[in-house]
C-alpha cells in the first residue's frame, strides 16, 4: 500500500481520494438540486463522502512504489531499451525511461478500463512533452515503455 507522506501510514492516496470527493460533491450536489438548495447542500456533501472512497480505491488499484520498482529492476530486459542503448549508450533509467513508465502507469487510471493505450496515444504523446524531464527519449522511443506500464497496470 502507499504510504501516507505525512504519518507514513499505509493505504495513503490523496490525489485519488480528491478527485473522487470533487466528482462525487459536483454529481451530488447536481442530482440533490432537485431538492433545492438543502438538497443541493445534502447531495454534496454525500456525494463526497461516497466519491472520495471511490477515489481512494481507485488510487489504489495501481501502486506506483511497486511499479516503480518493477520497471527499474526490468527496464534493461525490454527489446526497445536494446534498440535506444545503439543511439544513447548511456541510458538510464531516472533520467530516461522513468517518467516513461510513470506516465503509462498514472495515466492508466485516468482511463476506463476498456479504454485502449492506442486510443489514448495522442494526449499520452502530448503530455510526454510536458512530464519527460530531462528524458533524451522522443515519443516514438518513450511510448514503447508508456505502453508497457499501461499494458501492466491494466492487468
Amino acid at each position: 500500500l502507499n504510504a501516507d507522506p505525512i504519518t507514513g501510514e499505509p493505504g495513503s492516496h490523496p490525489v485519488g481520494t480528491g478527485l473522487g470527493a470533487g466528482g462525487g460533491a459536483a454529481a451530488g450536489a447536481a442530482i440533490g438540486a432537485v431538492g433545492g438548495p438543502v438538497g443541493a447542500m445534502v447531495g454534496g456533501v454525500v456525494g463526497a463522502i461516497v466519491g472520495g472512497a471511490a477515489g481512494h480505491a481507485a488510487g489504489e488499484a495501481v501502486n506506483p512504489t511497486e511499479e516503480e520498482a518493477y520497471w527499474r529492476n526490468n527496464y534493461s530486459n525490454t527489446p526497445y531499451y536494446q534498440t535506444d542503448v545503439a543511439q544513447y549508450s548511456d541510458l538510464d533509467y531516472d533520467r530516461d525511461y522513468g517518467s516513461a513508465y510513470r506516465l503509462g502507469y498514472d495515466k492508466r487510471a485516468s482511463y476506463d478500463r476498456d479504454y485502449t493505450f492506442d486510443r489514448a496515444e495522442n494526449d499520452l504523446s502530448r503530455e510526454w512533452e510536458e512530464v519527460k524531464g530531462e528524458s533524451r527519449l522522443k515519443w516514438e522511443q518513450a511510448k514503447n515503455a508508456t505502453r508497457d506500464a499501461w499494458d501492466r497496470a491494466t492487468r
